[in-house]
């Protein structure tokens, strides 16, 4: 990936449209055809792409220690041990926290809203699951969700699954009770996920809005300076059809002038 996507990348979201324009026409100018390409069709990223964006651009040990993780995750034992889970879970849990606070302190933001953090951690999460979005850390252009369940997938929830039946066994009296507080919990999780959820998707609309009014200004300037030079060529047009009607009179009249000349010398 050519040195331009990285500091187009890197740079803040409202830098991205103008900084764009100016690699593609530097690169173009050098006679880079394929990075000015690429360049141009760099999509602007969310604030929460950026951010992580940024930590993994500057930071290259960000992405050797989330697809690290993810290698380890999926290579772990089965999930009947006890054991091996809870400590990749806890380890997850640090790696993402660091990752994300050292990513908001990177592009100083102090105070992220809820919004923007869920999105930073759970694209984090996602890259230590997914090998494809830990590939693409430094050129996210939104905020990204693991489609598996639970923490780290299958082995995940079988764990989680395999550790509520036993303790089902062991209480039966509150089974009843803990499945309705977990329907519940799992209720309140979907409406905060679907809010989450609508708040992206506003966020994601609202750069893209942005972008489009910055395009649509350029292209009324670009429109504006066109129908000056027209007019500035209609007038020159006119000026020029004006002196040749005016040449073309004076040589009328100069012939004029020769033909009573040559009639008085007869």
């Amino acid at each position: 990936m050519p040195d331009e996507l990285d500091e187009l990348y890197e740079a803040k979201p409202e830098e991205f449209t103008a900084l764009r324009s100016k690699l593609a026409a530097a690169a173009k100018k050098r006679g880079d055809a394929d990075t000015a390409k690429q360049v141009s069709a760099a999509r602007k990223p969310t604030t929460a792409a950026w951010v992580v964006n940024r930590i993994a651009l500057r930071d290259q040990d960000t992405r050797t220690r989330l697809a690290g993780l993810g290698v380890r995750l999926r290579d772990a034992p089965t999930p009947m041990d006890g054991n091996r889970i809870p400590e990749l879970s806890a380890e997850q849990r640090r790696l993402v926290e660091d990752v994300a606070r050292a990513a908001f302190e990177e592009a100083e933001l102090a105070g992220p809203s809820g919004a923007l953090r869920d999105d930073v951690t759970g694209t984090l999460q996602a890259a230590v699951a997914d090998p494809d979005v830990a590939s693409r850390l430094g050129r996210l252009t939104k905020a990204e969700r693991w489609s598996g369940f639970g923490e780290f997938g299958d082995t995940a929830m079988v764990f989680t699954a395999t550790r509520k039946a036993t303790t089902a066994r062991e209480k039966p009296a509150k089974a009843q009770h803990d499945d309705k507080r977990d329907a519940e919990r799992r209720e309140r999780e979907k409406a905060r996920a679907a809010l989450a959820a609508a708040e992206r998707a506003k966020a994601e609309a609202d750069a893209a809005l942005t972008e489009l009014q910055s395009d649509l200004a350029a292209a009324r300037l670009r429109c504006d300076d066109a129908r000056k030079r027209l007019q500035a060529a209609e007038d020159a047009l006119r000026s020029a059809e004006d002196a040749y009607d005016n040449g073309k009179q004076a040589s009328r009249d100069a012939g004029a002038v020769v033909k009573e000349a040559k009639a008085a010398l007869r």
